[in-house]
C-alpha cells in the first residue's frame, strides 16, 4: 500500500512595485500542483514606510545606512503580518513549514555588465521573530544562472494552470504587467516576460492630480481620452519592442521617464494622459500577446489590475480574445503572487528547482533563495 504524503503548509510574502504593502497567503500543499489556501491577510504600508521605500528607488545620499535600517524594520514588519495571519488561521508557528518571502524590491539591473537585483526585508529577522524557516533572495540564484531573475511567477503559473484543452496566457497587472504564455501541448515551451507598466504610472498620475492613491475602477481614465500622439511616442520606447528574456521595474518606467514624454503636453488635461496612461498598459501587453503568444485562446488577469474595470474591458476589447480574471479557473487574483512565494518556498524545501530558464533566460534551471532556519532549525 502506497503511503499518501501528508499535506504541507507554507506562508508566502509579497510585496510588489505598486508598494501598497505586504501579502500574505498561508496555504496547503498536497503536491506540487495541489493546493488550498488557508487564509490570507494584507498588511498596508503607512504613508511614511511608502515615501521611504521610494526614495530607495532612485540614488541619493547615505543610501546604505538608510537601506540597512529599512531591510530591518521591514522584516520585523512582515514577521507582524505573519503572525498575524496564523493567529487569523489559529493555527501555531509549528504548523508551517516555511515562509517564502519576495521581499521588497529597491532595485532590478538586469542589463549591466554585472547585473543584479536587490530586495529588503531582512530574513533572518523574519525568521527570529516569527521562529519560522524563512527562504528569501530567490531572484539572486537565477541571476547567477546568467537570467534575469524574473519574472519568477511563470513556473508556478505553469504548474497549476496549464490546461490541455487551452493555449493560455495569464497576465499579473501590479505595478508592472508581465505575461505567461502557456501552451495547451505540454511538448511546447511555457514563456513570459516583464511587458512595461501596469498600475504604476496609472496609480502615480492619479495621485498626483487628485486626493486619491488610485484611479477606482478606472472612472477617472474612463473619463478621458487617449492621446494618440503620445501614446505612440510612449510605445516607441526601445523596451517594447526589444526580445525577450527581459525585465524591467520602477528604475525604468518612473516619473522621470514619464516627464520626459509630457513636456510638448504640459497644456493636455489630466484625464487625457490618465487615458493614454490606461492605453499604454493595455496596448503593450496587446503587441506582447500577439508576437509571442501566437494561437492564445484565454486571457487570465490576477494582481491589482483586475480592480481596475475600465483596464479590464480595454484589454479584452483590443486583444479580442476572451479575458477574465483568475478566479474563473479557481485562484483569487489578489493573491495569485502571494501563493506563488508559499509554492517557491516549498520547491526550494524540496530540492527542486523554481525557475524557467525559457523565461528568464537562465542556463540553467537551479534551486531558489537563500535559507535561514527557525528556531527549530531546518
Amino acid at each position: 500500500m502506497t503511503k499518501t504524503p501528508s499535506a504541507e503548509r507554507y506562508i508566502g510574502l509579497m510585496s510588489g512595485t505598486s508598494l501598497d504593502g505586504v501579502d500574505a497567503a498561508l496555504v496547503e500543499f498536497s503536491s506540487a500542483t495541489a493546493f488550498s489556501v488557508v487564509d490570507t491577510f494584507f498588511a498596508p504600508y503607512s504613508a511614511k514606510q511608502r515615501s521611504d521605500l521610494l526614495a530607495l528607488f532612485t540614488p541619493g545620499n547615505n543610501e546604505i545606512d538608510t537601506m540597512g535600517q529599512q531591510c530591518r524594520s521591514l522584516g520585523a514588519f512582515f514577521a507582524v503580518a505573519v503572525n498575524n495571519l496564523i493567529q487569523k488561521a489559529g493555527l501555531h508557528p509549528e504548523a508551517i513549514c516555511a515562509i517564502g518571502s519576495h521581499g521588497q524590491t529597491i532595485r532590478h539591473r538586469p542589463e549591466l555588465n554585472h547585473p543584479f537585483t536587490l530586495q529588503i526585508g531582512d530574513p533572518s529577522t523574519i525568521a527570529h521573530n516569527t521562529g519560522i524557516t524563512t527562504i528569501a533572495d530567490f531572484r539572486r540564484k537565477d541571476i547567477a544562472a546568467n537570467g534575469q531573475g524574473a519574472p519568477l511567477a511563470p513556473a508556478f503559473h505553469q504548474a497549476i494552470f496549464h490546461n490541455k484543452n487551452e493555449n493560455r496566457v495569464i497576465i499579473n497587472i501590479g505595478g508592472i504587467a508581465n505575461i505567461t504564455w502557456i501552451p495547451n501541448d505540454e511538448n511546447l515551451r511555457c514563456s513570459g516576460f516583464d511587458t512595461g507598466p501596469g498600475n504604476g504610472l496609472l496609480d502615480l498620475w492619479c495621485k498626483k492630480h487628485t486626493a486619491n492613491d488610485f484611479d477606482k475602477q478606472g472612472e477617472w481614465a474612463r473619463s478621458g481620452t487617449p492621446i494618440e500622439s503620445l501614446l505612440n511616442e510612449l510605445l516607441a520606447f526601445d523596451y517594447f519592442d526589444s526580445p525577450p528574456p527581459k525585465s524591467t521595474g520602477k528604475e525604468q518606467f518612473n516619473e522621470e521617464w514619464l516627464n520626459g514624454y509630457l513636456k510638448s503636453y504640459c497644456t493636455s488635461i489630466p484625464e487625457d494622459i490618465q487615458a493614454t496612461l490606461l492605453e499604454l498598459t493595455v496596448i503593450s501587453l496587446k503587441n506582447a500577446i500577439r508576437t509571442h503568444c501566437v494561437g492564445a485562446s484565454h486571457l487570465y488577469i490576477c494582481g491589482g489590475g483586475v480592480l481596475n474595470t475600465y483596464l479590464m474591458e480595454r484589454l479584452g476589447q483590443a486583444c479580442g480574445i476572451p479575458t477574465a480574471s483568475t478566479q474563473s479557473i479557481g485562484v483569487d487574483p489578489e493573491w495569485v503572487e502571494a501563493i506563488a512565494f508559499a509554492w517557491l518556498a516549498r520547491q526550494t524545501k524540496h530540492n527542486l528547482t523554481g525557475n524557467l530558464p525559457s523565461v528568464t533566460g537562465a542556463t540553467q534551471r537551479v534551486i531558489l533563495g537563500g535559507i535561514y532556519p527557525g528556531k527549530n532549525g531546518l
